[in-house]
């Protein structure tokens, strides 16, 4: 058996970027999936692409600033900043030629087959199509457009990120010697799907906007020929920096680098595939890009418009259908809502179950002439956010409400600003958090009071207060009037808000101080529980694993005897199944109509068994620079109900990726198996009655608990 500090080894670990490639490819691999529906693999590919834009934006944003200051420190797979670039570079260039063989040899012949013609080049348009798109232009498009001459007295723009433009060359008519570099913005504000009558046999007809104003280009420039013309699009370093030390006013310094992120170093340019040498070289020296971060495309740029595509009325038989959340059984949304909670812990489970209740609670505490004060973190909420709503009324009712607001979610900045000022000006007392700390933590705690005195009612969760992604996210949610949940609920608040450091907790796991050992001891008593020759288990569902810490206390605690299997959706940089580091670890990322993003964490504990659900990742950002939060569930029938979270994700046959020792993901093999797709299962569970959710849950599971003997 190998020694603890063998584990730390580089080769033992997977690299984090690499591993964030393999869950986009897993979502490329959804688009290619013909047994998906046909619109369901467009959207899937919209998805790799948004990713893919994030990714660049930020984690090779910050490898390049590595590597310019000099840093050449090696990650936990023993890769330097550069190593990591080289790496990523070859891995990016193959998915997006995997991503433009998906659209344009599978995805858009079939849209053709099922009426929906996607005209890819202005060339292509017939005489009368033609005609139709010049008057489109003229009438819509061409009073928008700002075309920019690049001479001796007009250098080149500044190209905002992520903006689609086009480059032409173009020399003047009377006379001109040379060709001179020109460029014209695709404005954002019109709408990039331009639609043109249908065909005689009813196929919709399709172009984008950039082949539009590229094949009426000449307009903008009367007095000019103009040689060619090629869209392009750049990506810029959009992290954010900020001192928080230094920033007086956070607010206005976040602002400040809100407006830098248009402006970061440019990063990766894309162009259409044959672009004049010229023009490309010319670009190239102007955004100070290097070859390796070019990307020629053979077809349309910025593959998010699919996302339109998707959402294109009167193709709903290409589209799953759509689930809708329903009512949490046993609930009821009215005044006794407190009552409720206070006779039993209450789960809910999104989407599968209606967001409502979270609402409710917030909007009930803000009407009770009972509720004394509501004390709230808000990390991501919606474009408009009836939590927000309540929370105002609830102040303008004269209820004492303290909302910390994270300014530092990331690309959700701005949006938080917005409803930090207006928090303040309905008289809530809005906090920011800690210094150098992003609060992750997802908590509201209501004080109201009784007849028998104060009591602390409390939601935990492990997904953002956010209306609009509970419908697309699965996260859990706990209610309780647990009075040990209430006392740590306050000295969390207190923590957040003042300088109140609790000695001890009651039920809380809290990060950046707490969490990370608590979860060391759990893994550490299943470790010694095999050594003992006892039954050891450890089952656990999260988004990310690559904190060495625990990876190296995973290793370990495999090659005592613990039996641990582990629902990671995106990085993991733990190798699984290896011969003598961890051949009793089984990891498995599911992907799906749903994004999964609940954090679930079990520990056997010799047959007593602990359940725990909470904001955090197994990271290091989670564990040692966020405040984060893991609370038990000790019910019993809430701690069968998320466990079979876990079961039923364990048995997936249909959208699992099983994890490999060298770090690819493989479906899992279904000869001999039940079909069995998560997400389905928990939408037909909700959707029962009490007795119809028994007879469904017996008919599954008897078959896996069958495989399993």
């Amino acid at each position: 058996m190998a020694e603890k500090n063998q584990y730390n080894k580089p080769e033992n670990f997977t690299n984090r970027e690499l591993s964030w490639l393999q869950f986009n490819y897993r979502i490329l691999n959804e688009a290619k999936d013909k047994a998906n529906p046909l619109m369901e693999r467009v959207k899937f590919l919209s998805i790799t692409a948004s990713n893919l834009d994030e990714f660049f934006m930020v984690r090779i944003a910050s490898l390049k600033d590595m590597v310019h200051a000099g840093y050449t420190k090696k990650d936990l797979a023993g890769m330097t900043a550069q190593e990591q670039l080289d790496a990523i570079c070859e891995e990016t260039h193959r998915m997006t030629d995997l991503q433009y063989g998906t659209l344009l040899r599978s995805l858009l012949p079939q849209l053709n087959e099922n009426k929906l013609h996607i005209i890819l080049k202005h060339e292509d348009l017939t005489e009368k199509q033609g005609e139709f798109v010049d008057h489109v232009f003229h009438k819509d498009i061409y009073p928008v457009l700002t075309p920019m001459a690049v001479d001796s007295s007009r250098p080149f723009p500044l190209i905002r990120n992520k903006t689609l433009n086009i480059a032409a060359l173009i020399k003047n008519k009377a006379g001109g010697k040379d060709y001179e570099v020109a460029t014209v913005q695709v404005p954002s504000v019109l709408p990039r799907i331009v639609e043109l009558p249908s065909s005689e046999d009813g196929t919709r007809q399709i172009i984008l906007l950039e082949q539009v104003i590229e094949r009426n280009i000449d307009k903008l420039f009367l007095n000019y020929e103009v040689k060619c013309a090629y869209p392009y699009r750049i990506m810029r370093n959009a992290d954010l920096t900020i001192d928080e030390e230094d920033a007086e006013d956070l607010l206005k310094e976040i602002k400040k680098q809100l407006k830098k992120r248009q402006w970061g170093e440019a990063i990766k340019l894309e162009y259409e595939d044959g672009m004049d040498k010229a023009l490309e070289k010319y670009l190239k020296k102007q955004l100070g890009i290097h070859e390796i971060d070019t990307y020629p495309i053979n077809g349309p740029l910025d593959l998010t418009f699919l996302m339109k595509i998707y959402g294109l009325p009167g193709f709903d038989n290409l589209k799953q259908e759509p689930y809708k959340p329903q009512p949490v059984q046993g609930v009821k949304l009215d005044e006794t809502f407190f009552d409720q909670i206070k006779k039993k812990d209450i789960l809910v489970h999104h989407p599968y179950d209606s967001f409502d209740p979270v609402l409710w609670f917030v909007h009930r505490a803000a009407v009770d002439p009972n509720v004394l004060a509501i004390k709230m973190t808000l990390y991501r909420v919606s474009g408009n956010s009836p939590i927000i709503a309540s929370l105002a009324l609830a102040a303008e009712n004269g209820k004492q409400v303290t909302v910390l607001v994270e300014l530092k979610a990331r690309f959700d900045e701005e949006n938080n600003i917005v409803w930090a000022k207006k928090l303040e000006k309905a008289g809530c007392h809005v906090i920011y958090g800690l210094v150098g700390l992003k609060t992750h933590s997802k908590i509201t705690l209501v004080v109201r009071r009784e007849a028998e005195g104060i009591k602390r009612y409390v939601h935990l969760g492990t997904g953002n207060y956010n209306d609009s992604t509970a419908k697309l996210y699965t996260d859990l949610g706990m209610f309780t009037a647990n009075d040990m949940i209430g006392e740590d609920a306050t000295a969390v608040f207190n923590m957040l808000s003042g300088y109140s450091e609790p000695l001890t907790w009651e039920k809380l796991a809290v990060a950046p101080i707490w969490l990370k050992n608590k979860f060391l001891e759990l893994i550490g008593r299943e470790t010694k529980n095999a050594k003992e020759g006892k039954e050891a288990r450890i089952e656990a569902k999260m988004n990310s694993l690559c904190d060495p810490d625990i990876i190296t206390a995973l290793y370990e605690a495999s090659n005592a005897g613990v039996k641990i299997r582990l629902v990671v959706r995106g990085i993991c940089c733990l190798i699984a199944g290896r011969r003598g580091l961890s051949e009793n670890i089984e990891v498995r990322s599911i992907v799906g109509t749903f994004l999964e993003h609940s954090r679930i964490f079990c520990f056997y504990n010799d047959g007593h068994e602990e359940v725990y659900m909470g904001s955090a990742d197994w990271m290091p950002r989670n564990l040692d620079r966020r405040v984060e939060i893991v609370f038990p569930v000790e019910d019993e029938d809430l701690k069968r109900r998320v466990k079979e979270v876990l079961d039923i994700q364990l048995a997936d046959t249909m959208k699992a990726h099983i994890l490999q020792e060298d770090g690819t993901y493989e479906k899992v093999d279904r000869r001999g198996k039940e079909k069995l797709e998560a997400q389905e299962y928990f939408c037909q569970l909700a959707m029962r009655s009490q007795k119809e959710k028994e007879e469904l849950r017996k008919r599954v599971f008897e078959p896996i608990f069958a495989a399993e003997e």
